[in-house]
């Protein structure tokens, strides 16, 4: 143990021009406070865990006292609380930026959705479902009294392979999005029609990896039966037909976060799409969706540095014509954007968030380890 929290110390090195002492600000997080002084953010927990009088770092308020200083020639740091705590303990990461990811959307295979129960009708014959209102489902063996959650599918999210890409960059905004949503999943082209809005936020034709649902509301069974009856308890949509019902999510979603680098790269790891859809590009506290996860090894916390694919340009120099197009292309080397941090992981994508960065993020963007 003592060896390996050397190591861990070692690795996590005071940057050079670190200050002497730094007071936490209401605002901060862990990752901010640690890209101040540490050469890699990500191993604060390595170097707290070597400083026993830190007892736990997400227990830290602002006003306390962080006293950087030398011991035996490694890093040491001192923490000095405040006399009375303001506010809440300062996160790991700014948690209000992934709360929506966290409790809001799901992702599944698409066979889930496909065979779950749906909403065919309402009460009164309306056309929506709002709360306070009967809505009438199919294909539900409930009893009366448990409560589902109503979702309703957002994306379809796909590999980025090159081959595989047919439009990129700018021609992406011009897909329509029942020209992708359709593709190999027939039984979506009704909802991609009414509701308009299940599409892969990246413009590939790749392999299918899981489906995006949001959870738009819950209901409870009345009446058992099919259809059965619900009541809709509130929802942040109206609801419509076609809407699909899964179980009630409670599992509490655990509010730390300790980054560390992966045991072992995963296999071409992507930005595959962005919890922004409209965006071209994204930047720090911005949620981007990996396309690795558990079954890759990815856990929470998991921290990968991001490299930007290089471009194909023609050596204007090294050719023998005139003409363009029979110019050497040449792939320019990969660009370092940033580190991002995995939150959320389901058995083939990620949610992470972005930390940290030197450019825009997009989509493409390869993960690497963080070194």
């Amino acid at each position: 143990m003592l060896v390996t929290v050397a190591v861990y110390a070692a690795g996590a090195q005071l940057r050079a021009d670190h200050p002497d002492s730094y007071t936490v600000h209401r605002g901060d997080t862990l990752w901010s406070i640690s890209a101040r002084f540490l050469s890699k953010p990500w191993l604060w927990p390595e170097i707290w865990q070597a400083n026993p009088q830190v007892h736990n770092p997400h227990l830290i308020y602002p006003g306390d006292v962080l006293d950087l200083s030398f011991v035996n020639g490694g890093p040491s740091l001192r923490l000095e609380p405040s006399i009375h705590h303001e506010g809440e303990a300062i996160p790991a990461i700014p948690l209000d930026k992934i709360k929506a990811s966290l409790k809001d959307f799901r992702v599944v295979d698409p066979s889930e959705v496909k065979d779950a129960p749906y909403v065919m009708g309402f009460e009164e014959a309306d056309i929506t479902g709002s709360p306070g209102h009967n809505i009438y489902v199919r294909k539900l063996n409930a009893q009366p009294g448990q409560r589902w959650a109503i979702v309703r599918p957002t994306h379809v999210f796909r590999t980025f392979d090159d081959k595989e890409a047919q439009q990129s960059g700018e021609m992406a905004a011009n897909v329509a999005d029942s020209d992708v949503a359709t593709q190999d999943t027939p039984w979506m082209e009704e909802w991609a029609t009414d509701i308009g809005n299940v599409t892969p936020n990246h413009a590939l034709r790749g392999k299918p990896l899981a489906m995006e649902v949001a959870v738009i509301g819950d209901a409870e069974v009345l009446r058992g039966g099919d259809p059965a009856t619900l009541l809709v308890l509130n929802s942040t949509q109206e609801i419509r037909a076609g809407d699909r019902l899964m179980p009630i999510n409670d599992d509490p979603y655990d509010p730390y976060y300790y980054p560390h680098a992966p045991k072992s790269l995963p296999q071409d790891g992507r930005v595959i799409a962005f919890a922004q859809d409209r965006l071209s590009q994204v930047g720090p506290y911005d949620v981007v969706v990996l396309s690795v996860g558990s079954k890759d090894g990815v856990d929470n916390g998991t921290t990968f540095a991001l490299w930007q694919p290089g471009e194909k340009v023609p050596d204007d120099v090294d050719h023998s014509s005139w003409i363009r197009s029979s110019h050497k292309w040449v792939r320019l080397p990969d660009e370092y954007v940033g580190h991002v941090m995995v939150f959320r992981t389901f058995d083939r994508v990620s949610y992470a968030l972005v930390m940290d960065g030197l450019k825009p993020v997009q989509k493409g963007a390869r993960v690497r380890m963080p070194e």
